[in-house]
């Protein structure tokens, strides 16, 4: 029960990309020069796709290393 709690707590801590919708330089710099007037759909899109590269390994990781905690608690 307690690593189902655990396995839990980290993928929702994982999931909070509040803070994690800034950019970096050279994107935020690519993204500011495309943008026409009001259409802020580039700068979405960007950081969503950000978000989504970032994502993959740490789930990969995670589903690794949980597979190795319970091969190790048998």
């Amino acid at each position: 029960m307690k690593s189902i709690k655990i396995v839990c707590l980290s993928i929702l801590l994982s999931c909070s990309f509040s803070p994690a919708i800034a950019q970096c330089a050279m994107c935020r710099q690519s993204v500011e020069s495309n943008i026409d007037g009001e259409d802020k759909t580039v700068g979405k899109g960007l950081n969503k796709g950000i978000l989504y590269l970032m994502s993959i390994p740490y789930l990969v990781l995670g589903g690794i290393g949980y597979m190795i905690y319970k091969a190790k608690k048998k």
